[in-house]
């Protein structure tokens, strides 16, 4: 691969995550946020932009070697938001990297997509979409995208359905879905380097002992990881107890984003609460 490695929202957790370990792996990066990089790393380049401005993001794309797309919104919110950010900024993602003539897109894809299957039927990644929430629509969206510019543009894309990517796991649940900061970099790396990957979706989560999903597909690319969310087992169990079945947060892939009361209303008045 030769130019940098344009990450969008590079501002957010896994971008911060992104811009500390891809360079170590002998990444050169280009930043792209909507607010300033605060904190810039040696020989990074920083571009302040909107995601969803097709014209700042392929002027951006120019000279990259592959485009890494984490930026949207990273829950469930109104349809207009979910929609703007999160489908449009996929669309423009990977519409620029045709038009820049950048080889490879990586798409922060979601375990959301897949949100409403039993836990206990899905293992791979060509199972039928079943997202959540809206937020979950937008993950399917943003494979079917892909799976479009593949097929009609020649581009290489690899979706990652990131399960929970967050510092330790904190509830029964993340013993299954976690995704870790170092399996983080590592699967990103992956996807930036398999040889010819041409459309690939696959599970984001590190090699977790009470893990659902295969890894088998990401592992193919590369991906190699090594930390389990078992380390963790014993103090979320003690503050927690252990999962229960015939619960939506047991038996669906969504966990509480699966729930009956888990809607764009309820996650706001959610947020107002102190």
């Amino acid at each position: 691969m030769t130019g940098p490695v344009l990450l969008t929202g590079a501002a957010g957790y896994i971008g911060r995550l992104l811009r500390e370990g891809l360079p170590e792996r002998g990444h050169a990066l280009r930043s792209l946020d909507v607010v300033p990089i605060t904190d810039p790393r040696p020989g990074e380049e920083h571009l302040v932009a909107d995601a969803t401005d097709l014209a700042a993001v392929t002027a951006a794309a120019q000279g990259a070697g592959a485009l890494v797309h984490m930026a949207g919104i990273a829950t469930e919110s109104s349809w207009a938001a979910i929609s703007h950010a999160n489908i449009e900024g996929t669309y423009v993602a990977l519409e620029a990297a045709r038009l820049a003539g950048v080889p490879r897109v990586v798409l922060a894809s979601s375990n959301h997509a897949t949100g409403m299957s039993l836990r206990t039927e899905l293992a791979q990644t060509d199972a039928q979409p079943r997202p959540d929430t809206y937020y979950g629509v937008s993950k399917v969206a943003m494979e079917a995208l892909g799976s479009l510019y593949v097929d009609r543009y020649g581009l290489d894309v690899v979706c990652l359905r990131i399960g929970s990517a967050l510092p330790e796991p904190r509830t029964p649940r993340h013993l299954s879905t976690w995704l870790s900061p170092s399996d983080t970099v590592g699967l990103v790396d992956a996807a930036l380097t398999a040889p010819a990957p041409g459309f690939a979706v696959v599970w984001g989560v590190s090699a977790n002992t009470r893990g659902w999903w295969d890894l088998a597909p990401a592992r193919a690319l590369g991906y190699a990881p090594v930390d389990d969310a078992e380390a963790h087992a014993a103090a979320i169990s003690a503050a927690h107890g252990e999962p229960t079945p015939g619960t939506v947060e047991f038996d669906r892939v969504g966990g509480e984003y699966a729930g009956p009361d888990f809607a764009v209303d309820a996650v706001a008045a959610r947020a107002q609460q102190p």
